[in-house]
């Protein structure tokens, strides 16, 4: 028995330790970014990119509730289309709008996050012709508070999974 809490002892320091770290070293400025190749001209893929409709087809977080309720506004590929959401505890509730468009090669977009916390973020999905096909990156910035910090490698592990499965559906709408 002494062993066993001896062990569960230096189990627990150790997370404490990395805890501490952590907070004390961890940068709050999260920045996440995965690329896809397409194989379909950069005018194909935007318009599978160039409004918010067109952006929650492939939109990894739309299947995660069924029941999910979401409102447009605005005019589609234009700055300020935008949609609401409010959806079950894996998707929460919020707001994404587009703040800057560069025609056929890069959409903006802020997010507020207003469910399970009250939280901000900026976003680009940016096109590059890339020999005869099409290079899309899609990023995500926002910070973290200082309690959170210690749970950055696996927000960044989540968000580079969902980045993915996201790109890859573009991908495979796109080379339709």
């Amino acid at each position: 028995m002494k062993k066993f809490l001896k062990i569960l002892g230096v189990i627990l320091g150790l997370l404490v330790a990395y805890c501490l770290l952590a907070m004390l070293f961890f940068d709050s400025k999260c920045h996440n970014e995965q690329s896809v190749k397409i194989n379909a001209p950069k005018e194909k893929v935007w318009q599978n990119v160039n409004s918010m409709k067109a952006f929650n087809i492939w939109n990894p977080w739309m299947k995660m509730d069924p029941n999910l309720k979401v409102t447009y506004k605005g005019n589609a590929g234009e700055v300020g289309d935008g949609y609401t959401w409010k959806g079950n505890d894996d998707v929460g509730e919020g707001e994404q709008e587009i703040t800057a468009i560069v025609p056929g090669e890069r959409v903006a977009t802020s997010m507020h996050f207003l469910k399970p916390m009250d939280d901000r973020a900026t976003s680009d999905l940016i096109l590059a012709t890339e020999g005869s096909g099409t290079k899309a990156t899609w990023t995500i910035d926002y910070d973290i508070e200082t309690v959170y910090k210690p749970m950055k490698p696996l927000m960044t592990w989540q968000m580079n999974k969902s980045f993915s499965e996201g790109l890859e559906k573009l991908k495979m709408l796109s080379e339709k």
